[in-house]
C-alpha cells in the first residue's frame, strides 16, 4: 500500500478520517492525497460559462486551497508526504475519478452524523463511494483515537468469488499484525450444519497463507445482528465485509447489508469489492 485518498469538507467528521489516515501513512509510509470536491450550484455553473461568476468561483477555490494548505501544514502530517487538490465534480463521481486517476490503495472517509443511516448508507457520497469502489474504503464514524486494530472481524460466506478481495484483507490486516476473526453467519434463513460451515471455511482458508486466525460459526437471527454481536463477544476494533457493487454492501446478503450494521455500531467498517 502506497497510496491514500482522504476525501474531505473540513468537517470534524473528516478530520477524524485524516487523523486515521495519518496513522496508518506514517505506518506503512504512504503518500496522502487530500482532496476537496467543489460542487457548484446550476446558476454559479451557468455564471462560469457567463463570465459574470468568476469572481466567485475564485473566492471558493481560493478559500479551498488555503483550508487545504492549512490542514497540510498541521502536526498531525508531519513527516507524511500530502498532495492536496481541488477538484470541480460531484463528490462521488469525484472521489472515485480520482482514486482510479491517481492509483490510490486505499480511501479513508468520516461518515456525517450520529445516526450513520441517512447519511452513510441512503444516497450519500460515502455509501455511493463504497459501492462502487474498486479499492478498499474504511469508514469511521468518530475519532480514532490510537487505531491499532488488534481484534479484525471478517465476515462472509467464504464463496470462491470472496479469493480476490480477501487476499487485499489480509495485506491490510498483516500491517497491524491483528488476529484475524473468521466468522460465518448462520441464520434461520440462510442455516449450515456445524459441519457443512466448517468445511467451507476449512476449504477456503487453506487457500491463503493466513497468519494469526481463528474460524467461527455464528448463529443469530439474521446476519446484521450476527455481525454485530459477535462482533461486541470479542470485541472487535474493525469490521470487514465484501461489497458488491449490484447491491451495495455485501453480496451474501440477498440484497444490501441492513443498515443496523453501521446505525449501531461505531466500530470502524472497511470493505472490499468483489
Amino acid at each position: 500500500m502506497k497510496r491514500i485518498l482522504v476525501p474531505t469538507d473540513f468537517s470534524k467528521h473528516a478530520e477524524d478520517a485524516l487523523k486515521l489516515a495519518a496513522q496508518i501513512a506514517k505506518k506503512t509510509k504512504c503518500e496522502i492525497f487530500l482532496l476537496h470536491m467543489l460542487e457548484l450550484p446550476g446558476q454559479m455553473s451557468d455564471a462560469i460559462s457567463g463570465g459574470s461568476g468568476i469572481p466567485e468561483v475564485m473566492l471558493f477555490i481560493k478559500k479551498a486551497n488555503e483550508t487545504l494548505q492549512k490542514i497540510k501544514e498541521s502536526t498531525l502530517l508531519n513527516g507524511i508526504s500530502v498532495t492536496e487538490t481541488v477538484q470541480f465534480e460531484r463528490a462521488s463521481q469525484g472521489i472515485l475519478s480520482f482514486s482510479k486517476k491517481n492509483k490510490i490503495d486505499l480511501i479513508i472517509m468520516g461518515s456525517h452524523g450520529s445516526s450513520g443511516i441517512e447519511e452513510i448508507l441512503i444516497g450519500s457520497n460515502t455509501e455511493k463511494v463504497v459501492r462502487l469502489s474498486d479499492i478498499p474504503v474504511l469508514v469511521i464514524k468518530k475519532d480514532p483515537g490510537k487505531f491499532e486494530p488488534k481484534n479484525f472481524v471478517f465476515a462472509s460466506d467464504f464463496s470462491q468469488e470472496i479469493k480476490k478481495p480477501f487476499k487485499k484483507m489480509v495485506e491490510f490486516t498483516e500491517i497491524f499484525d491483528a488476529n484475524l476473526f473468521l466468522v460465518m453467519i448462520c441464520t434461520p434463513n440462510s442455516f449450515k450444519t456445524t459441519l457443512a460451515a466448517e468445511k467451507i471455511m476449512n476449504d477456503f482458508a487453506k487457500d491463503f497463507d493466513v497468519k494469526n486466525y481463528s474460524m467461527h460459526i455464528f448463529n443469530d437471527s439474521n446476519i446484521e445482528n450476527g455481525i454485530l454481536n459477535f462482533a461486541n463477544s470479542i470485541n472487535a476494533d474493525l469490521i470487514g465485509l465484501c461489497t458488491h457493487g449490484r447491491t451495495g454492501l455485501a453480496h451474501f446478503f440477498n440484497g444490501s447489508i441492513s443498515e443496523d450494521l453501521v446505525n449501531h455500531t461505531v466500530k470502524p467498517v472497511i470493505t472490499f469489492k468483489i
